[in-house]
């Protein structure tokens, strides 16, 4: 019996039913040692009736093993591996030692651990019961955290009980003590005085297992009342216990303790004189209990007093014993770590074993493993510096692709005093650099990175980066740097070619001499044509790069082809970046609002998932200028709101953000707010941004409409070198008064995204209606509104038909036929997909949800959208 925890045996009882309904949830269980997560667990696994229960638990033996913790829960699972996607299915197997080659983004792992898990559903509902998650490696925990996050309608529930650390988002339950009642409930019963009683009570408070331990070891006690912390007070008590045991049976129970499987420790064991029999005395008082494959300890606190309380030397020579029974490549990962904790002073040859073991883990993607190795490979370097150095420079990047940027810096700063190799102090550097820009840090970032491509010069592409969000002057020097680089023929010709791509947009946005670089448009060219060959990081920056200089289109190319590419790869990581870029095309170029939006919604929560701040916030800043365009307050108000409380919203976020209120005032006829808004965007100092540069028209619209162009004229100047002759065409049209039909008439024949192109018949709509040419407005006006009104741009059409109004037509309300009330987002992003005739698998994969999740929503949708079949949904338009 549980005392003291029906509410939180109520929410597993609830989590429980919705598993039993076909829907899916988790559950977090944090709390101090013994504070009664395991009986939790205890009861959710005793009352799953009629639901599959997968139980494991996280082994400190095993926590600097790459995927180890994930593989200890998926074995049952193993035979359906097949059914996964192949990209998922590589993914994981990769991370699982399953098979060799480069291993995938943890994001991918993470949506096969979703998927493996729902086919298992298949055959009923599914619990996950994992306890002692704080001794899971990292990659484990993340690949759990973002199936759980996804999981909706695979009807499986997994529940994670953990000491400390962050629970991801997810729902959570801390254990605090129990209360006195529960607590004196609990210790009914026991043999005590009044004045035990009284002390038991005051050193538990509260905790399930001091109430239940203390009273015995009340009578072995050597300390005082509250002498020792209450974790330590248990583990003195369940080392008394321990102590009282054979010599061979406290031996064999620290090679259990620090080993796994039965077989391997009475083998370790077996090479310390110790045998199977001297483990019945242990067995005989409870503290483990064995069932053939494994020894079982009666809770983690004695696994870890046992371990913790034992003298240096038998830990020495239990890990010595491990690492010997350890044979064969499927071991060689443990068998390292024992023979590291095996080890006093610096030995090259298990040093060797660790690098290796590191090198294995960062091809699986497993980089805070990687680091943890090498960090500890340097500690067993022999008196070189130079080789210390370079193993604290792989655990410096190791660390930072874990995205430990303390430790990483930490690690680049010791190695950085080791060496003075010139490769090794630029990857330091670099690697310093980038935990700088993670953080936000811009300028130091820039700094650090230009010092790098001192020693390097192909990071100066990587310097073009860290400068735009420096600043102007950063940019120019950048620019400068990277002509003169390319006229001494610095780089390799993959990197000469991006080289050339930025040094030339640059030069195309600040207007600034192009002497010795070619045409714009060869340069994207000839980046695009190389694309396949860059790293998935470097391909990102590539398709990002033509939006700068006004080439939408070749980003919209570029981009599609990468995030296939990511796909097919297992390059998940980079995708918030590149569908972000995705995003911007979409709008810019083929004015396709609810694509836009569907690429930055997947950027969003995908950018959520890894903690991707940044790319977070620019993906809500354009989220929020589309909801401004449709007029939808509500939504605009809480993504703008999102990006201000953002942890790390970077310049270009809050440049969205404005954009996006100075856009819902101008569609609702506020200019002179608007106009504040947009000019201090483009004389800002981020002027040269994307969403400053492109917002340009608007504020031509709203100076002009306020009555004062000329606040728009310095702006337009330099937008005017952007390959955008539609916007630019309109722009001279509102500033040329009374000669203004020429540049109307010349921008619409330029054509351009729908919505845009709505927005100039509108504008010479107006004028014609002013000039009194009621009947040539008219049908500029009515087009107009019918673009709106199809693209769901509410606060536009209305203006337009107030514009109809006033030219004597009648005009009539059109629902938008491509905007269904009542479909969520996910709901809507689905369907379109299923429109296109992917399936289920397909769009699973794209949306990195599971199959039965894109079942559930698609079976939600179809009554809204009054169809009764996936065929149906081609016909919606």
């Amino acid at each position: 019996m549980l005392y003291g925890r029906e509410a939180e045996t109520s929410v597993i009882d609830e989590l429980l039913a919705t598993v039993r309904s076909g829907r899916s949830g988790a559950l977090v269980i944090k709390g101090e040692p013994g504070i009664g997560k395991t009986a939790l667990l205890d009861h959710a696994a005793a009352h799953a009736d009629g639901i599959q229960v997968i139980r494991r638990g996280g082994v400190p033996s095993e926590s600097e093993l790459a995927y180890a913790g994930l593989h200890l829960l998926l074995r049952p699972a193993l035979d359906r591996m097949h059914k996964l996607p192949p990209p998922q299915r590589r993914a994981l197997e990769t991370a699982l030692g399953l098979t060799d080659g480069q291993g995938a983004d943890a994001l991918l792992v993470g949506l096969a651990v979703l998927s493996l898990l729902a086919e298992v559903a298949e055959d009923g509902p599914l619990l996950c019961l994992m306890d002692d998650t704080q001794w899971l490696d990292p990659g484990s925990r993340a690949a759990l955290a973002f199936a759980a996050r996804r999981l909706d309608a695979e009807g499986v529930a997994l529940i994670l009980a953990t000491r400390e650390g962050e629970t991801h988002g997810l729902p959570e339950i801390t254990l605090t003590g129990l209360d006195s009642p529960a607590s004196a409930a609990l210790l009914k019963g026991s043999p005590l005085t009044p004045g035990q009683r009284y002390r038991v009570l005051a050193e538990a408070q509260g905790n399930p297992l001091a109430l239940i331990e203390l009273p015995a070891a009340l009578n072995r006690d050597a300390h005082g009342p509250g002498a020792l912390p209450l974790n330590s007070r248990l583990q003195a008590a369940f080392h008394s216990q321990v102590d009282h045991l054979p010599a061979a049976t406290q031996t064999l129970l620290l090679v259990a303790a620090a080993g796994e499987g039965l077989d391997e420790v009475l083998a370790a064991a077996g090479r310390l004189g110790v045998t199977a029999a001297d483990l019945v005395p242990a067995e005989a008082v409870g503290l483990v209990t064995t069932d053939g494959q494994h020894v079982r300890f009666r809770h983690p606190l004695i696994r870890e007093a046992v371990y913790q309380q034992a003298p240096i030397s038998s830990r020495l020579a239990v890990h010595a014993a491990l690492a010997a029974t350890l044979t064969g490549d499927h071991h060689a990962d443990r068998r390292a770590w024992h023979l590291a904790a095996a080890t006093v002073g610096p030995d090259e040859q298990v040093a060797a074993e660790l690098e290796r073991t590191a090198a294995r883990s960062a091809r699986r993607h497993g980089y805070a493993a990687a680091a943890t190795a090498y960090q500890r490979a340097a500690a067993l370097t022999h008196h070189d510096d130079e080789s210390r150095a370079r193993r604290l420079t792989l655990a410096a990047e190791s660390a930072t692709e874990a995205g430990e940027l303390d430790w990483a810096q930490a690690l680049a700063g010791e190695a950085d005093t080791l060496t003075t190799d010139p490769a090794l102090r630029s990857r330091l550097t670099h690697a310093q650099a980038t935990a700088h820009f993670s953080r936000g840090g811009y300028g130091e970032a820039h700094r650090l990175m230009t010092e790098a491509a001192r020693l390097d010069p192909a990071l100066l592409v990587r310097a073009s980066q860290t400068a735009w969000y420096a600043g102007e002057a950063q940019v120019s020097q950048v620019s400068g740097r990277l002509a003169r680089a390319l006229a001494q023929t610095l780089f390799d010709e993959p990197t000469a070619a991006l080289a050339r791509l930025e040094a030339t947009a640059f030069a195309r946005l600040f207007g600034g001499d192009p002497a010795g670089l070619p045409p714009l448009e060869q340069a994207v060219a000839e980046a695009e044509r190389g694309l396949a060959g860059y790293p998935p990081g470097i391909a990102a920056m590539v398709c990002g790069m033509p939006l700068v200089a006004g080439q939408d289109a070749a980003t919209l190319r570029m981009a599609s082809r990468l995030i296939d590419r990511c796909h097919a790869e297992g390059g998940i990581g980079v995708l918030p970046m590149v569908l972000y870029f995705r995003a911007q095309a979409e709008l810019f170029h083929g004015g396709r609002h609810h694509e836009a939006a569907a690429a930055a919604t997947t950027a969003l929560r995908l950018a959520e998932n890894t903690s991707q701040h940044q790319w977070a916030a620019l993906n809500r800043g354009l989220l929020a200028y589309l909801a401004a365009v449709e007029g939808d307050e509500e939504r605009h108000l809480r993504l703008t709101g999102e990006v201000e409380r953002s942890p790390a919203a970077p310049m270009q976020g809050a440049m969205w953000a404005d954009w996006a209120r100075a856009m819902l005032d101008l569609g609702q006829g506020r200019t002179e707010p608007a106009l504040g808004r947009l000019e201090g965007l483009t004389e800002g100092p981020g002027w040269y941004h994307v969403s400053a540069m492109r917002c340009v028209p608007d504020l031509v619209e709203a100076a002009v409409r306020s009555g004062e162009p000329d606040r728009a004229r310095p702006a337009l100047a330099r937008y005017v070198r952007l390959d955008q002759r539609h916007l630019v065409e309109r722009c001279l049209a509102l500033l040329a008064g009374d000669e203004a039909e020429t540049h109307y008439l010349a921008a619409l024949e330029a054509g351009g995204p729908p919505f845009e192109h709505a927005r100039t018949r509108l504008l010479y709509g107006e004028w014609l209606r002013r000039a009194r040419r009621r009947g040539a407005a008219v049908g500029h006006l009515r087009e107009a509104m019918e673009t709106f009104e199809r693209l769901g741009a509410v606060p536009w059409a209305g203006r337009a038909r107030a514009e109809l109004q006033a030219a004597g037509a009648v005009a009539a309300d059109v629902p938008a036929p491509d905007r269904p009330a009542g479909l969520t987002p996910q709901e809507r992003l689905i369907v379109q997909l299923a429109a296109r005739g992917l399936s289920n698998k397909d769009i699973a994969a794209q949306l990195f949800l599971s199959p039965r999740t894109v079942g559930y929503h698609l079976y939600k949708a179809y009554p809204k959208l009054g169809v009764a079949s996936r065929g149906e949904l081609a016909a919606l338009g």
